[in-house]
């Protein structure tokens, strides 16, 4: 019994050997296949890094206003007895608006020039016989101050006549009226806006930092968003003498060509000031660059090393300092040398060492001044 016992145990530990050599073998073959097992490479789109001269540039987002802007209105009280324009028309500087009714000041001129003759004729009289003696220069006198009050009410009632003729002050464009055939104007109340469109002015705010490189003269491009977008190119013409204790900023204000009347006064519009002194720099397109907390990186494909010393193109990678952002393109401040070549496409499945292929049939979008379809 104690034989067929030990000759069970015996088969028993024979078995549990042999399963486990046979697992072991298993396991090792395992190891050594994947050890040696290479993943197949990413595709990719790749780009060579040129320098490029990069400008210096401000961007801001600015408002429009019009070099001489307001709004007409009345300067005397009166009804309204002729209107002269048509809403949204330009005009001339001088232009009649409008007129108010004038008959009871012209009844005070008529009556103000009959005095006024009155008392031209009694200083004739007065002079003559001060000549002769009979009157002393006093009474002279007083006939001369009579005199020059006539002629003063005469031309203080032509003065109030010519006030409730109301003038365009300046050349541009007008708005929509607010007055009406017949309506009582008090002083002060508006007739039409009058807006001076060409040229016009566009104010915008910069950082204090660039208050040393914002001079008088510094060219701006300004832009608006459609349809159809429009483009413009002026010069600042202004920088304020206050910096905004609030925001850090100052404002500046360019003065730009508007011959079509495209801008006007309120719009909002995107400012680029172009700051002397250009800068090299190598430009990438933003789809090249792995964003990070840790810090920014690119991938560089270039020739590699396997474990085995077999040779293979791989990506490595490498942390860039970035610098302005220009449509589709950012600048590489430091970290990637001309001439190298850069992923464009894919670089959010690869890793440092990761083996690539390059296909760039077709290339992600690298244009300064992109204009999608849609925007």
């Amino acid at each position: 019994m104690m034989k067929r016992m030990l000759f069970m145990l015996g088969v028993v530990v024979l078995v549990l050997g042999i399963i486990a050599f046979l697992k072991f073998s298993q396991v090792q073959k395992a190891i050594a296949q994947g050890s040696s097992f290479q993943p197949p490479p990413e595709a990719v789109t790749t780009t060579v890094a040129k320098e490029e001269s990069w400008e210096q540039t401000v961007d801001a987002i600015g408002t429009v206003t019009a070099v001489n802007g307001v709004t007409v209105s009345a300067d005397l009280p009166g009804i309204v007895e002729a209107i002269a324009f048509e809403s949204g028309r330009p005009v001339a500087a001088g232009a009649v608006l409008i007129r108010l009714d004038t008959r009871q000041e012209k009844a005070q001129r008529a009556a103000a020039e009959a005095r006024r003759s009155l008392a031209q004729a009694n200083f004739a009289r007065a002079s003559g016989l001060r000549k002769e003696g009979v009157v002393s220069q006093a009474d002279l006198d007083a006939a001369q101050a009579e005199l020059d009050q006539a002629e003063a009410s005469v031309g203080e009632i032509a003065a109030t006549i010519e006030r409730k003729t109301i003038r365009a002050p300046f050349s541009g464009v007008l708005g929509i009226r607010q007055v009406h055939l017949g309506q009582y104007l008090a002083g002060g109340d508006p007739v039409v806006p009058l807006q001076s469109l060409d040229p016009i002015h566009v104010d915008f705010a910069v950082p204090q930092q660039e208050l040393v490189r914002m001079k008088v003269g510094v060219a701006v491009r300004v832009s608006s968003d459609g349809p159809p977008p429009v483009a413009f190119e002026g010069k600042v013409t202004a920088v304020d003498s206050l910096i905004n204790a609030s925001t850090r900023n100052v404002q500046v204000q360019a003065t730009l060509a508007n011959p079509e009347h495209q801008l006007r006064p309120g719009m909002f519009v995107r400012a680029q000031a172009v700051l002397p002194g250009a800068t090299t720099i190598v430009a990438l397109p933003t789809s090249s660059i792995l964003y990070a907390p840790y810090g920014d990186t690119v991938f560089i494909v270039e020739k590699m090393k396997d474990p085995k010393g077999n040779e293979y193109l791989g990506a490595r990678q490498q942390v860039v300092k970035l610098g302005g952002q220009r449509g589709d393109l950012v600048a590489i401040v430091s970290g990637v040398a001309p001439g190298a070549q850069v992923v464009t496409s894919g670089v959010f499945k690869l890793r440092n060492g990761a083996a690539v292929f390059v296909n760039n049939d077709t290339q992600p979008g690298n244009n300064p001044a992109p204009k999608p379809e849609e925007s």
